[in-house]
């Protein structure tokens, strides 16, 4: 499939889904008149909009009394959270209210990394960063200039990039160190985007499978209140996680695997199905492509062999897949989201849960992997452009299905900065990203911007990323703007806008007017003055515009169909069918179908750092919120009861952490002794240990696990750059303590090996 095919399926799916009819039943006028005298929130204007604190976009009430935001609250007309937000909807309000904001247009005088500026006004800003824009490609061609993005604003700033003809218009982190390999596992299964968010119909489960899903702790209120919903309903729930993490506590079956192996448990479990005859015949005769390939080749993965490699009981294997074969069809393999772990076998990994999905015919059913339906918007760009072109040396080359998507690897853009090859990048954009907390090896990263010519940063807060900007443009809040329309494509289906609570505070500004600014100093024709007539062109096959959605409570439902009966099912993929075997992976010498790639153990001395969530904090962007930060200031690093019995550490006690490549952790952490993780890894959660002094609440608050993840391997097909071939040893007293391994490592997995200046 070419990226050109994926996108004429989206918007012919848009086209055949225009007839459908609104829903605008139920419907709530939500722009209450303020009344100004009555106490709290009562009485408050309520202007619905969508939230912004993670990427799961809930639609909100925002209540606003006197020019001021004093509450935020679900939107009672949505089918999804409907009047439910969570801890970090509600602490929107600081966001908006932040002292620590940017709040004008910024120019750095000091070195970069020193957050050094002077006031600038926005017109000497814009052309600061159109003229070097201009100037570096002009002296190093048009692909030399790179932007970062994430969000639902970054996307006018893509359009620029884009139409400026560099294929570096749009390197997500979020795609290329998160959800880029299990998309592109569904894509070449099943042929639909199955993820963003996961099409996995929990609520009408008979029994669920997470792998390294960390729901509860990463809040998506969705999909956590159809995830109750279907344990409620007597659902069995399989977990399989080096840690017992709070879904864990409520699984069935906890299978606590070996880092890295959980590979070798999906295998065996395919070929248990089929050997023992528990998968769905009639779909997969009817339905999917490569059943005999896929036999063959699983015929060698035992459960006694996935025993051995993964540290898993055999009883505790085999009465979890039977569970889930008996409950076949409605059975929810969960596909997950963040899945560039360990490099090679990503997108392999995530094959095996498609794979497991079908042969249990777990497709277009209730309970199963769902259809999503699409919104009838028009699309339309603030800028026009002719496709980009890439070059022959394309930063993509390496990557045979990275052509699909937007956007070069985020590492690969990094390398050809320090390196100047395959030919020189020399600015970057970066918009609504914080890369030294994201990105593996931070430290590279430093060094990588230290090459450029010119660095540009459009954020809400003076991040690590903006210290090191050139010029910082302070954007709005998105209670204080317009963004893109929010499409829901889950079970249920509809369309919400996000549009302004109050005016933009200080001189920030909404990214639409940023961006058609920066556009018309660059010299390219812009095709929309304002953003309402930019929204009323999406909305024009929906027979709405901004002011009749914002009219019906912000919202409006669209008919969905997330099942299929069998006779309507028909997949775009080569075969039109479920490619259990892959040609397009053969073609291109990969495995067609998944084999088992482990993960390296710990080196001798050392134990796997592991990472996730908490559930009131996303990443490092709310970390200096004033109501989140009283709630969970800062992170504990996780560890083994047994393993720590035997170092002599207790609960609470100080630790240094350093990596196999001899980073620290810039001050101690405290540590977190439990039974509920494996003694050959820790925990720490992400996001903590700021290290912009801006930053008034977050600044050295816990410890940056993105700063003690300096190794990465790249995924081999699309380039996702892995996160979980990291390791520490601990530091007390300023001495190295050494880590007995309590779990012997079987042969048939390597030894990372350490450097030897480590």
């Amino acid at each position: 499939m070419k990226r050109r095919d994926f996108l004429k399926l989206s918007g012919a799916a848009c086209l055949a889904l225009a007839s459908l009819e609104l829903d605008s039943s139920l419907f709530r006028h939500l722009e209450a008149k303020e009344l100004k005298d009555l106490p709290g929130s009562l009485g408050a204007k309520e202007i619905p909009s969508v939230c912004d604190m993670c990427f799961w976009r809930c639609p909100i009430v925002a209540k606003v009394k006197n020019g001021k935001v004093v509450k935020i609250e679900g939107n009672p007309k949505s089918p999804t959270n409907g009047p439910r937000i969570c801890a970090r909807g509600n602490a929107g309000i600081q966001m908006l209210y932040d002292k620590d904001r940017l709040k004008y247009p910024l120019k750095r005088k000091g070195a970069r990394g020193e957050g050094k500026w002077v006031r600038i006004s926005w017109d000497e800003a814009l052309d600061e960063i159109a003229h070097n824009l201009k100037k570096t490609q002009e002296k190093y061609g048009k692909h030399s200039i790179a932007l970062f993005d994430h969000g639902a604003s970054a996307g006018f700033f893509r359009n620029i990039f884009e139409a400026l003809g560099t294929e570096n218009f749009s390197n997500e982190p979020a795609f290329f160190q998160c959800v880029g390999p299990c998309l592109l596992a569904y894509l070449y299964t099943f042929g639909y985007q199955a993820i963003d968010p996961a099409k996995v119909d929990l609520e009408n489960a008979r029994a669920i499978l997470l792998v390294g899903s960390h729901l509860g702790e990463n809040i998506q209120v969705s999909m956590v209140r159809s995830l109750i919903k279907g344990l409620s309903k007597g659902a069995k729930l399989i977990v399989m996680d080096p840690r017992y993490s709070a879904i864990a506590g409520k699984a069935d079956i906890w299978l606590p695997v070996r880092p890295g192996t959980d590979m070798a448990i999906l295998l065996a479990w395919i070929n248990y199905v089929i050997e023992h005859g528990l998968y769905d015949k009639e779909f997969v005769a009817k339905h999917c492509n490569g059943f005999n390939e896929l036999k063959k080749a699983v015929a060698k993965y035992t459960i006694p062999w996935a025993a051995k490699i993964s540290d898993v009981p055999e009883a505790d294997l085999k009465k979890a897949i039977e569970i889930l074969a008996q409950n076949r069809p409605h059975v929810s393999i969960h596909p997950g989201r963040h899945s560039a772990w360990y490099g090679p076998q990503d997108v392999q990994r995530h094959r095996c849960l498609a794979i497991l999905t079908a042969l249990f015919g777990a497709v277009g059913v209730p309970g199963g992997l769902y259809f999503p339906t699409n919104p009838p918007l028009e699309s339309v760009e603030l800028v026009d452009f002719d496709e980009v072109e890439p070059p022959d040396n394309s930063l993509k080359n390496d990557y045979p299905f990275a052509e699909l998507f937007h956007g070069s690897p985020t590492h690969a853009i990094i390398r050809a900065t320090l390196t100047g090859e395959p030919y020189p990048i020399k600015a970057w954009g970066v918009v609504g990203v914080n890369l030294l907390q994201t990105i593996p090896n931070p430290y590279q990263t430093m060094e990588a911007i230290k090459k450029l010519d010119f660095i540009f940063c459009v954020d809400i807060k003076p991040t690590e990323s903006a210290l090191w900007a050139d010029i910082v443009l302070p954007d709005a809040t998105y209670l204080e703007r317009y963004d893109g329309l929010y499409k829901c494509r889950e079970t249920s289906c509809y369309v919400a806008l996000r549009q302004p609570a109050v005016k933009p505070l200080f001189e920030s500004r909404p990214a639409f007017e940023i961006a058609r600014d920066l556009a018309k100093k660059l010299g390219l024709e812009v095709e929309y003055e304002d953003i309402e007539s930019y929204l009323n062109d999406q909305l024009e096959p929906m027979g709405l515009t901004v002011k009749k959605l914002a009219a019906q409570g912000g919202l409006v439902t669209c008919e969905a169909k997330p099942y299929r009966s069998r006779s309507e099912l028909k997949f775009n993929t080569d075969s039109g069918k479920v490619e259990l075997f892959c040609e397009a992976f053969d073609d291109e010498d990969f495995d067609g179908i998944p084999q088992f790639m482990p993960a390296p153990a710990p080196p001798a001395g050392y134990v796997r750092l592991i990472y996730g969530r908490v559930p009131v904090h996303t990443f490092a962007k709310t970390m200096n919120n004033l109501w989140l930060h009283h709630e969970w200031p800062e992170n504990k690093l996780w560890i083994n009861d047994e393993l720590a019995a035997k170092i002599g550490l207790k609960d609470g006690d100080e630790v240094i952490l350093e990596n196999q490549d001899g980073y620290r952790s810039e001050k101690p952490v405290k540590v977190f002794v439990t039974p509920g993780i494996r003694p050959d890894c820790v925990y720490l959660p992400h996001g903590f240990g700021s290290r912009s002094p801006m930053l008034s609440r977050a600044y050295k608050q816990g410890v940056s696990d993105t700063f003690l993840i300096t190794h990465y391997e790249q995924e081999p097909l699309m380039g996702a750059s892995s996160h979980r071939n990291n390791f520490v040893r601990f530091i007390k007293d300023g001495k190295v303590i050494s880590v007995p391994e309590l779990r012997p490592v079987p042969r048939e997995i390597p030894r990372f090996e350490l450097k030897k200046s480590a």
